[in-house]
């Protein structure tokens, strides 16, 4: 029954985007706190544009109401103005858990029929 009722909102700090500064010969780690402001439970998930730099740890997870997680973002050393940054961005999925589904992500949730919403945020690097 979960998969019939919309998603609710989830919240992120920061709300629109994340910004690395220079210098970008050593990795940078960003910190980014996800919050299930909805009345169920969701699981969530993320992808990004760019696999070789970026990383998120933890990549997916399950989030109770009012619940949140805090997230790393991290972009590995690389050369500034020789790579194009220009689409690299962060996209968080989520959707509503099973009813009575354990508190454990399964990929599953997301291939089925019920609704996954998405929150993008892109990436600026400051020079």
């Amino acid at each position: 029954m979960a998969q019939s009722v919309p998603p609710g909102d989830i919240g992120t700090q920061p709300g629109t985007k994340i910004v690395f500064n220079a210098p970008y010969d050593d990795k940078h780690t960003y910190h980014i706190k996800i919050t299930n402001s909805g009345g169920r439970r969701i699981g969530w998930a993320i992808k990004t544009t760019n696999m070789k730099r970026l990383g998120v740890d933890p990549p997916c997870g399950v989030l109770d109401p009012k619940e949140n997680v805090l997230m790393a973002v991290s972009c590995d050393a690389f050369k500034f103005g020789e790579e194009d940054t220009n689409n690299d961005r962060i996209t968080i999925e989520w959707t509503n858990t099973p009813d009575g589904a354990a508190k454990t992500f399964r990929r599953e949730w997301f291939q089925g029929d019920g609704m996954v919403r998405r929150k993008n945020l892109p990436i600026e690097y400051n020079p």
